[in-house]
Parts: C-alpha cells; sequence; structure tokens
C-alpha cells in the first residue's frame, strides 16, 4: 500500500524529534462552557480539574452570555440548524442580512460581507479585489491568515519592517508604478499585543495614493471608546478601505467573520473571493446569537471598559512582580520565556496552581521568542486575576525569573 512502513517511520520519526525539541503542543479537554472558570481534563483521563482560563480570546466575556444563548436557541428554533448551501445559491437568511448590517453600522463602513471565519474572509478579499498589476505591503509580522490569502493573490508582495512608519514610505515611494497599492496590516498584533500606528498609516497611505487594509480580530468590540476597534482609537473611523475581522473571539467566541469597508470591495468580494462562493454559509445560530452580541455591546461600553480596568490592573502587578512583559495597553499579556521548553515547563506548573495557560513557541511565534501569553477577560474577576498573579509570583520563583530580563533568561535556560 501506499502508507508504506518507510513513510510511517518517517513521520514517527518526525513527531519524536518535535517532542525533544520541547515543540510538540498537546490538547486539553474542557468540559465546562468557556468562562472565566473552566473545568480541564489534563492528561487525557485524568480526574477533572478546576481553573482560572488567563488565555482564551473572551475578551468581553460573552461567549456563554445567556443573552446569548438565549438568542442562539431562538435561531435555531426559528431558522433551522444549518443552510446546506453557499451563500449565492441558496444560503443568505435575513438574518445574515441584519448582522451585516450591524456590524456596517458598528464599524462605521459603507458595507459588510459575511464569511465563515475571518481565515477564510482572509483568504478570500486579496483574490477577489487585486491583480498582476497590483501590489501588497505588508507589515512583517501580520496574521498568519493574511499571509496565507496574500500567497493565494496574484498581486506583487512586499513587506516593511514591524510598524516602522520611514520603512513603509520607502516601499511606498518604490511602488508608484503599481496600479493599486494595498497596505496590510494588523490592529492589534495577537502575539505581542501592539497596535499598529493606524493614524501614520493612513497619513501615508493617502499621501501616497494607497489602500490600506486592517485585520482587527483582535481589537473588535473592545479597542476604543466604543470598542469598535483600533481604527476608533486612533480616530481614523470611515478611513480605512477594508476591514477584515472575526466573530470569533470578543464577538461571542463561536466562528465567523467579514469584510467590511467599501462598498465596492464588499461587492466584489461576493462575486469573486472563493471561500465565499464555495464554503458553506455561517449556520443560523451563530448568526443569531452574534447579532445579539452586537445589540449588547452597541448598548452599553460597560464590558470593555471592565475589561480595560482588568488590563491595568493585571499588566502593573505582573511588572511589579518581576516578570519580563511586553508593555502595552491591550489585554493580551506576554510574559516572556525565549526557552520553548520552560515554556512549557512554567505552564505545566500553573495548570497545578489552578491557572490555564500555554506556552507559545515555534513556529506561532519565532525561534527563540517562546512565551506565555495571558489574555484578560470581562469575565475575570479581581480575586481570578489576585489569584493567577500570585500563582505566577510562586513558580516564577521556582523557577528563578523573577526579576530577570531577556538576556539573563537566556543565559541560565538558553534558547
Amino acid at each position: 500500500m501506499a502508507y508504506s512502513d518507510k513513510v510511517r517511520e518517517h513521520y514517527q520519526k518526525t513527531i519524536e524529534e518535535i517532542r525533544e525539541g520541547g515543540l510538540f503542543k498537546e490538547e486539553r479537554f474542557i468540559h465546562s462552557p468557556q468562562a472565566a472558570d473552566i473545568k480541564v481534563e489534563y492528561p487525557e483521563g485524568a480526574e477533572l480539574a478546576s481553573l482560572i482560563n488567563m488565555c482564551a480570546n473572551n475578551y468581553l466575556g460573552l461567549s456563554s452570555h445567556p443573552e446569548v444563548i438565549k438568542a442562539a436557541h431562538e435561531g435555531l428554533d426559528s431558522r433551522g440548524y444549518g443552510m446546506s448551501s453557499v451563500r449565492f445559491i441558496c444560503g443568505t437568511q435575513d438574518i445574515h442580512r441584519e448582522l451585516q448590517d450591524k456590524l456596517t453600522k458598528f464599524l462605521g463602513t459603507e458595507d459588510t460581507v459575511l464569511f465563515p471565519s475571518c481565515m477564510d474572509a482572509n483568504a478570500g478579499v486579496f483574490e477577489a479585489i487585486l491583480g498582476e498589476e497590483d501590489v501588497i505591503i505588508a507589515d512583517r509580522l501580520v496574521h498568519a491568515s493574511l499571509i496565507d490569502g496574500i500567497r493565494l493573490c496574484k498581486a506583487q508582495y512586499d513587506s516593511f519592517k514591524h510598524m516602522n512608519m520611514d520603512h513603509l514610505e520607502q516601499k511606498l515611494e518604490m511602488h508608484q508604478d503599481k496600479r493599486i497599492r494595498l497596505v496590510v496590516t494588523d490592529g492589534v498584533f495577537s502575539m505581542d499585543g501592539d497596535f499598529a500606528p493606524l493614524d501614520k498609516m493612513v497619513e501615508l497611505c493617502e499621501r501616497y495614493d494607497s489602500m490600506i487594509l486592517l485585520d482587527d480580530s483582535h481589537a473588535t468590540g473592545f479597542i476604543g471608546k466604543t470598542g469598535k476597534g483600533t481604527h476608533e482609537h486612533f480616530g481614523v473611523v470611515g478611513k480605512i478601505d477594508v476591514i477584515t475581522t472575526t466573530l470569533g473571539k470578543a464577538l461571542g467566541g463561536a466562528s465567523g467573520g467579514c469584510v467590511s469597508g467599501r462598498a465596492e470591495i464588499v461587492e466584489m468580494c461576493k462575486q469573486r473571493a472563493r471561500p465565499y462562493l464555495f464554503s458553506n454559509t455561517m449556520p443560523p445560530v451563530i448568526v443569531a446569537a452574534a447579532s445579539r452580541v452586537m445589540d449588547i455591546i452597541s448598548q452599553t461600553t460597560e464590558r470593555r471598559d471592565k475589561l480595560e480596568q482588568n488590563t491595568k490592573y493585571f499588566r502593573e502587578k505582573m511588572t511589579e512582580a518581576g516578570f519580563d512583559i511586553r508593555p502595552g495597553e491591550t489585554p493580551i499579556v506576554p510574559v516572556m520565556l525565549y526557552n520553548a521548553q520552560l515554556s512549557q515547563d512554567i505552564a505545566h506548573d500553573l495548570y497545578a496552581e489552578g491557572i490555564y495557560v500555554i506556552g507559545f513557541f515555534y513556529p506561532v511565534v519565532p525561534q527563540g521568542q517562546a512565551r506565555i501569553r495571558c489574555q484578560l477577560s470581562a469575565a475575570h474577576d479581581k480575586e481570578h486575576l489576585d489569584k493567577a498573579i500570585a500563582a505566577f509570583k510562586k513558580i516564577g520563583a521556582k523557577h528563578g525569573i523573577l526579576g530577570l530580563k531577556k538576556k539573563e533568561i537566556i543565559e541560565k535556560y538558553g534558547l
């Protein structure tokens, strides 16, 4: 047969090398709804442990909110389980249109179209709107889904150093001969939690007659005064040509994504984006729940305000404790450890202390940039945060990293 012993041995050897390199990723099984407190089975077959979840994208704490669950039930009862079709055939219901309209109003754009996920939105948008005469100029740390989408497009590709506006300007000058120039960036970069300087980027794009695409997945719903996202934070609402974002993080945490922006670009996605044309549409149950999420976050900023307070408190206390933390304002708080095995060991020890976190290492982050990425939620109360901080301090002391900076941690543990 084709799957010979030789082929099997090849994969087994590769998996073992991943283990030996401290890069093996293990799954943990959650036996409860997504929330600040979760019940986890790890390792497989072990007794369930009650943990504080410090690494979910559940920024607004809406993943298991009673009103969201109720709306999901109502959507299931009134519109059914699944559409069994793509959007343009017979996969579009009135509630899809309603959700798109709510997203357009909330984001401050001209139009919006839903996709099964933001990864699908990013996979489809570039090919739909660009051709061989065009160029994409992307920040070098954009999300993997943007990179995958760019690879599917025939436009020329270039990049600029992370958040370096002088380098971006050089690239914009270089590509003035192209028909369309599209600058691509994350709003909040998911691994470091830093902001793209959108105000400066918009200024450059206006000066050099270029468009801008923003993936705001780690900002929509909670960044900015009313939670619109990074473009609100920097005062450039209405000036971003294309926004891609997800419904799978702050906006309910299930699935789904969208392209929102200039009306013509949205229409081009409807006509040409392959994930839109060839993937089943978002199921009614998720659309109905996401629509209720939009109502909740449009009525009050209470949850994003609590998230902001939690973020400030956790960052301050973890810094005071002596951890090497990336500076910033967002609820993404990377605790830098640099060594892959160390990140896994500390995550394992924190598990025993009742704190659920995961070590991040290559290829999720570059070699030598291993970390534990903590993520704050409006579902966290001060008691959750204090317990997590105390556990981090205990385990940090055990491994002798409190007060150490990058060079010292690397000297002690290597890369």
